[in-house]
């Protein structure tokens, strides 16, 4: 049985999601290609999924660890490692935190918003290579489309293997 030949008991809707897993894997495999090219512009020892969390940072200014990792979707202990790195990389910095000095705010250091700007001017003319046919119509589809998958997994809980250890939760009283 072909594609195009769906079996009986297949819906318009099963056939629809299939095509869409292969185009999002396909999307998923070029996009970490790229992602590794980016990260390497930024700095050659920096992790892709690093780059996510510096423009993160730079959306946000200031952010307590566990308020990256609730932003990102992943456990604080992948963050704290990927933090850790890019401190000593230079990239970010942590900083006592100024409503609660026993927490500490990770912030970009001057070096870090250079770098991730460059990388940034680098990556936007790469999607006007590829995207410059395309109509301010469809990029803004596209876009909000994209956008309405991610909110579809945006209170999706980080798998068990992510999840702090019961000694690493915040108390009931704590402010994340």
């Amino acid at each position: 049985m072909t594609r195009q030949d769906p079996a009986p008991d297949e819906t318009g809707f099963d056939v629809a999601i299939d095509a869409l897993e292969q185009q999002l894997s396909l999307l998923w495999r070029r996009a970490r290609a790229n992602s590794h090219r980016v990260a390497r512009q930024v700095h050659p020892d920096m992790e892709p999924a690093a780059y996510g969390l510096l423009m993160l940072l730079q959306r946000e200014d200031s952010m307590r660890l566990t308020e990256l990792a609730a932003s990102i979707g992943v456990g604080k202990p992948s963050v704290s490692r990927q933090v850790a790195l890019l401190e000593q990389l230079g990239l970010v910095q942590k900083e006592t935190d100024p409503l609660d000095a026993r927490a500490q705010a990770i912030t970009l250091t001057e070096a870090g918003r250079e770098k991730l700007h460059s990388a940034q001017t680098a990556r936007k003319a790469a999607f006007h290579d590829r995207l410059g046919d395309w109509s301010v119509d469809d990029l803004t589809s596209l876009a909000q489309l994209l956008d309405r998958l991610n909110e579809s997994y945006a209170h999706e809980q980080p798998a068990a293997h992510e999840q702090p250890a019961a000694h690493e939760q915040p108390a009931a009283h704590e402010q994340p």
